[in-house]
């Protein structure tokens, strides 16, 4: 059966166009912020959703077409979270981040953690790390949790997230968020629950990245400026 209803390649002039977008919404912008009336001027807020919007649609396009990313994050909505109740001047910070993946190609995956494991193996012993993985080449096999460890245990958060198809996953949603402390908590305090003190009233700031932040209003924008 033919897949009629996935959506189609952006085409290269596409992936232009959405690029010119974010050219010109990154001027619409600073304009807005040379010209800004007081600290919550609409007109600044209204072109920093814009410039935002512009920037997620070109992201899609590039990934869809050329297989790349940007380093663009898009803000959560500002209702997303109850009002800011903690410090004013905060004495330490603490940065969340999740981040979701579905594993799309388990094959892809296994084969990168054994190439990696079989690195390890082959280095000399005076270069291996304390506790080495001179078990690790066995151990991954055919099994995806063996996989992840080793895959997780190679690599950084950041350079897993701009390398994911390399591995064979496959993005979901993201979040990152600021949330500010009193004080910075003592060593190894809360390392056996390290989210269970989250509280979203501290948040100076998050991020998300989902795909319910679709291109529609942004393309019926486009549309109608045309």
């Amino acid at each position: 059966m033919s897949d009629a209803s996935a959506p189609a390649q952006p085409t290269a002039v596409e992936v232009r166009a959405a690029v010119e977008a974010v050219k010109a919404a990154l001027d619409r912008h600073l304009q807005a912020v040379e010209n800004r009336t007081g600290e919550d001027d609409p007109a600044v807020y209204d072109a920093f959703n814009a410039l935002a919007a512009a920037a997620e649609v070109y992201d899609e396009r590039l990934y869809d077409r050329y297989d790349e990313v940007t380093p663009f994050e898009i803000p959560g909505v500002d209702d997303s979270l109850p009002p800011y109740n903690g410090p004013e001047e905060p004495n330490a910070l603490s940065v969340l981040i999740r981040r979701d993946y579905a594993v799309a190609e388990p094959q892809r995956l296994l084969a990168q953690a054994q190439r990696i494991a079989d690195l390890e193996a082959d280095e000399p012993a005076d270069r291996a790390e304390p506790g080495g993985r001179e078990g690790a080449a066995a151990a991954v096999g055919a099994s995806v949790h063996a996989a992840l460890g080793v895959l997780f245990g190679e690599y950084e958060p950041d350079e897993i997230a701009s390398r994911h198809k390399e591995f064979g996953l496959e993005e979901g949603d993201s979040t990152l968020w600021v949330s500010a402390a009193d004080d910075l908590p003592e060593p190894g305090e809360w390392l056996n629950a390290p989210f269970d003190q989250a509280d979203p009233q501290r948040v100076v700031c998050r991020f998300d990245v989902s795909s319910v932040f679709d291109d529609d209003d942004f393309d019926d924008d486009l549309d109608s400026d045309d």
